[in-house]
């Protein structure tokens, strides 16, 4: 039996700002971070988007740690790195660098 599909929206970022452009990005987790987001365990209200190293990273996304796991808990407000093509990455480097912009996860 197939997971059921996941969706986990931060609706505070569509009030804040004004969404210029979406992207669809991978997001790299740890372990337990897993399957603590299948079970919606995730807030992403204080949630922004960072470049460093020329890599894009999510800062302040909670997710709670796992109650069953058993040796190793998550950071539950680690930096998460986001998985874009280097395109986009460009793109969005670009676009940061004007004055005014901000890169948010909805």
């Amino acid at each position: 039996m197939k997971p059921a599909q996941v969706n986990i929206r931060n609706r505070r970022a569509t009030f804040d700002y004004e969404l210029i452009d979406t992207y669809t990005a991978g997001l790299q987790l740890h372990g337990s971070e897993i399957k603590s987001i299948r079970e919606g365990k995730v807030s992403m209200n204080d949630a922004y988007c960072i470049f460093k190293d020329n890599e894009l990273w999510l800062k302040n996304m909670h997710v709670k740690e796992y109650d069953l796991a058993t040796h190793w808990q998550h950071d539950p407000i680690r930096m998460r790195k986001l998985l874009l093509q280097k395109k986009e990455l460009r793109k969005l480097l670009a676009k940061v660098k004007e004055r005014g912009f901000t890169i948010v996860p909805l």
